[in-house]
């Protein structure tokens, strides 16, 4: 700097002294400029050999350009920080506007990079399920192995921040053994040809959520404002990360809860026509409704035909459709899955009390029964349960009650007067004749042949129940004769059941009193019924001939003759013939024509001829040896009754 030289010591020290100012100002202009620092450096020193005064002038200065340094350089570090503090409310703001996770992710490495002005710059997420954590964007790489990189927890310089939550860095990757080196990281590290990395991490209150990265490929030493400034960023990051996360699954959250406001409306649709179907069965069965009636409004509901079953597969009701029973295929998958199901263009519900099945109900005409109307025709179901089993419950009642009607009638328990008033309070009248049967069947269970027993009893309103291990029946008699009925009876359990049912009849009875002798003579008869091998028949004791009589507790010969022999008796007196006679002596004789006409002292051709009318009377099996022996037997009471006193016409028809 150039200098006044004035004459004396006075002038020298004025001169020195104005040179220090200007070198102050000088300064003080290199500061507002902005000047770089080998500007601070170019001015002259005063000549400390001009004197005292210019040395202090000298060290003056000195000291002065010191200051000046230091106060450009916090000029320049609050600049800096002034740039990285916008550059961050710009990051922040450049964040908050974005929506998507991914554009949020690629926004952060791509502002790091221009931030801190490196080679690459890289972002990886912890993933908590696999314990690591793995490479998620990057800005700068070129190595596709590097791109997909994963760390485990402590390894490498990014797993050490993801497990420590603290940042770290090095001036050159590969010859740094502070970290875990892997040959899969330093491999792809080494593709990358980074070799300064800075790592901080992404934290998100008190947990770490992933570590953002910068790197160059040259080797140098990451400043701690460079740490502080990428640690800022990542703090943004992690709370735009957050925010980004938050507003997805607000997204995703908005969309189920429109998805679930549909399903909610669909399903107070569903609820409000359930509700109206429920309260329509339920006022159904309230007010005493049928099986029927249930078909009737589940079709309404559902617009379709209603078929409903018992277990047996017999039709209960039916609306809107044709009988078309389901197949058992369809019902035991029902059954077994407990649901409905379509078979065959029908939809089938087993109707269930437990796992009991009680029968089925059928739905035709819908093919896209939506689930709402699928639990509504299996709650039908539920409601025909519950009209089944009540029904039941009352049938099995009124079976009790007439059960124990029929037990006291047949073991005599009570006095006359209380049996028949209670029959009267059943719907029956003892005072009018009733046949009594007896069953027996080995094709099916004896509790079917009881039910079966006891709907026939409650059609043709009489008693059903058990006595003495037997399915004993009561019911008013159409005919005089008990041995027809028996016989249809049988026909008819035959073909409910599925299986011969043997009937042992006896009766008309009238009066309280007459039916436990009626019940034995009954069982009697079902006894021999199958000691002859007539299984899956029906007879009452007269009907079994001579073997009848013999079993009876009351023997009826007259009855038994006018049966076996009432034609030719008929004939007899009728004639004035004698065709009995003929007929006993052709037996007498061997069944001997010729021999006959020798005791007979007539013609042989006669013989023949009465014994022609007789076979004409008595039928063509007459001769069979057991319609014979019956014939003989009847022949020999007739001979004795006739000894006795009675008249060949006595035993007439």
């Amino acid at each position: 700097m150039p200098t006044t030289q004035d004459s004396g010591s006075t002038g020298a020290g004025a001169g020195t002294g104005a040179g220090a100012l200007l070198r102050l100002r000088t300064l003080l202009d290199l500061l507002d400029q902005g000047a770089p620092a080998e500007a601070f450096q170019d001015g002259e020193l005063p000549d400390a050999e001009a004197g005292a005064e210019a040395a202090a002038d000298a060290a003056a200065i000195v000291d002065a350009t010191r200051v000046a340094l230091r106060i450009r350089r916090t000029l320049s570090q609050h600049r800096r920080r002034e740039a990285e503090l916008a550059a961050l409310f710009d990051t922040a703001g450049d964040l908050a506007r974005l929506r998507e996770p991914d554009a949020v992710l690629k926004a952060i490495v791509h502002r790091a990079k221009l931030l801190l002005g490196t080679d690459v710059t890289y972002l990886s997420l912890n993933d908590e399920e696999a314990g690591d954590t793995y490479m998620r964007v990057t800005d700068g790489s070129v190595s596709a192995a590097f791109q997909r990189v994963r760390l485990g927890m402590g390894e490498g310089l990014g797993g050490l921040v993801a497990k420590t939550s603290r940042p770290y860095s090095t001036g050159d990757y590969r010859d740094d053994q502070r970290f875990r080196h892997t040959t899969t990281i330093d491999s792809a590290v080494a593709e990358e040809g980074l070799r300064a990395i800075l790592g901080v991490p992404l934290r998100l209150g008190t947990g770490v959520i992933g570590v953002l990265y910068a790197a160059d490929r040259t080797a140098r030493t990451f400043t701690p404002d460079e740490v502080a400034l990428l640690s800022s960023l990542a703090d943004h990051a992690a709370i735009a990360i957050d925010g980004a996360r938050l507003l997805d699954e607000t997204r995703t959250a908005l969309v189920d809860l429109n998805a679930a406001s549909r399903t909610i409306e669909a399903h107070s649709e569903a609820m409000r026509r359930a509700e109206d179907a429920h309260d329509r069965l339920t006022d159904l069965v309230l007010r005493g409704g049928d099986v029927t009636d249930v078909a009737t409004a589940i079709g309404t509901v559902l617009q379709g035909g209603t078929l409903v079953h018992d277990a047996e597969g017999a039709e209960l009701a039916r609306a809107g459709t044709d009988p078309r029973p389901p197949s058992a295929e369809a019902v035991a998958a029902s059954r077994a899955g407990g649901r409905a199901v379509f078979v065959h263009g029908t939809w089938v519900c087993a109707v269930l009390a437990g796992q009991e099945l009680l029968g089925s109900i059928a739905l035709t005409g819908r093919s896209d029964l939506d689930d709402a109307d699928r639990r509504l025709f299996e709650r039908a179901s539920l409601v025909t349960a519950l009209l089944l089993l009540l029904r039941r419950s009352v049938a099995e009642t009124e079976d009790r009650i007439r059960g124990e009607l029929l037990g006291d009638l047949l073991t005599r328990a009570g006095d006359p007067a209380g049996l028949s008033a209670r029959a009267r309070r059943l719907g029956m009248n003892l005072g009018q004749p009733h046949a009594v049967f007896v069953l027996h069947t080995g094709a099916v269970p004896r509790p079917r042949l009881l039910a079966a027993a006891a709907r026939i009893a409650q059609a043709r309103k009489g008693l059903a129940g058990l006595h003495h291990e037997d399915v004993v029946l009561v019911c008013p008699a159409d005919a005089p004769a008990s041995g027809p009925a028996a016989a249809s009876l049988a026909n008819e359990l035959r073909q409910v059941l599925a299986g011969p049912v043997t009937v042992g009849a006896a009766g008309p009875v009238t009066g309280p009193a007459e039916f436990a002798d009626a019940c034995a003579e009954a069982r009697r008869c079902r006894t021999a019924l199958r000691a002859l091998g007539r299984e899956g028949t029906g007879a009452a004791l007269h009907d079994l001939g001579f073997l009848g009589v013999l079993l009876g507790d009351q023997t009826d010969l007259g009855g038994y003759v006018r049966q076996t022999l009432g034609p030719v008796l008929a004939y007899d007196a009728k004639r004035g013939t004698d065709l009995i006679h003929t007929l006993r002596s052709y037996f007498d004789t061997g069944a001997s024509q010729s021999r006959a006409a020798e005791a007979l002292h007539v013609h042989v051709n006669t013989v023949v001829q009465r014994l022609d009318r007789i076979g004409s009377l008595l039928g063509r099996d007459w001769q069979r040896p057991e319609r014979a022996l019956e014939l003989q037997l009847a022949l020999r009471i007739h001979q004795v009754n006739r000894h006795d006193g009675p008249g060949p016409g006595d035993f007439a028809a």
